[in-house]
């Protein structure tokens, strides 16, 4: 089975939230409540959260005037953002429960009925996107439609994607795609184009989900350099592994040692 993954292409979006709406209503995603105007330009979601699988920021950055007698310029950045499903996902690797699994599509999936919002995989995600939601403290995030796609149907956000920004497909197409696309930006003088999450030597063995961004990843809200937090487990169990074995060695020397003086 091919990895299926998420391509964003930011430079396309128009910030319609056509995928917001249409990931609540497939997914029966409740509402946070009465609308709240939070002053974040035309953002009122501000982040992903239990209740928001997938976000679109709006961006106002200032463009310096070439004249200086002329006020600075607004340049709009929009971008849908949404779980990474890692390929190191360390929200699946701390879970004590298995509520976190990883399905045949390489994607990442919580069993709600399963989860008992021990909340360990909130402060793993280095993306900040797992949430729990506050009546019964279960997590909650992007399932990439898992039903829709185990029978051949593309995700909810993707299909009402009115502009193909999101796009849907097997990974390793994407990656051929979303590299075509930042070279033919490039050609045009968009120099600042570049992909996020599709390397996989990065700091989570790269993403299913990656991002053709306009920009720094900070001015999206990103962490530039995402490490996962399990990535150095294998080798502090080994450590600890050595060092019970060091005692006990050396337990066994003492014990061996004290018997044979006795013997004389």
């Amino acid at each position: 089975m091919p990895r299926m993954g998420f391509f964003t292409d930011t430079s396309v979006c128009i910030g319609c939230k056509a995928c917001e709406v249409a990931c609540k209503e497939w997914n029966a995603i409740p509402s946070d409540g009465a609308l709240d105007l939070t002053g974040e330009s035309f953002d009122n979601t501000s982040e992903l959260g239990a209740n928001s699988w997938r976000h679109v920021a709006f961006i106002e950055k200032s463009v310096p005037s070439q004249d200086a007698s002329a006020p600075d310029g607004v340049r709009w950045l929009m971008a849908s953002d949404v779980c990474k499903h890692c390929t190191h996902a360390a929200c699946l690797d701390v879970c004590p429960t298995g509520a976190l699994f990883r399905t045949e599509f390489d994607t990442v999936v919580v069993q709600q009925d399963v989860c008992n919002g021990c909340g360990y995989c909130v402060s793993a995600c280095p993306y900040g996107v797992i949430d729990q939601r506050k009546d019964d403290g279960r997590v909650f995030k992007c399932t990439m439609c898992y039903d829709r796609i185990g029978v051949g149907q593309e995700p909810a956000c993707a299909k009402a994607c009115p502009t193909k920004s999101i796009q849907f497909g097997e990974l390793d197409d994407l990656r051929a795609r979303a590299q075509e696309r930042v070279d033919a930006l490039h050609e045009q003088g968009l120099a600042d184009a570049r992909l996020y999450g599709d390397s996989p030597d990065d700091g989570v063995g790269g993403t299913g989900a990656f991002f053709l961004l306009m920009d720094e990843p900070e001015t999206y809200g990103l962490p530039p350099d995402p490490v996962v937090c399990s990535r150095d487990l294998p080798q502090m169990w080994r450590q600890a592994a050595i060092a019970a074995g060091t005692l006990l060695a050396g337990l066994a020397a003492t014990f061996l040692g004290r018997r044979g003086q006795r013997g004389e």
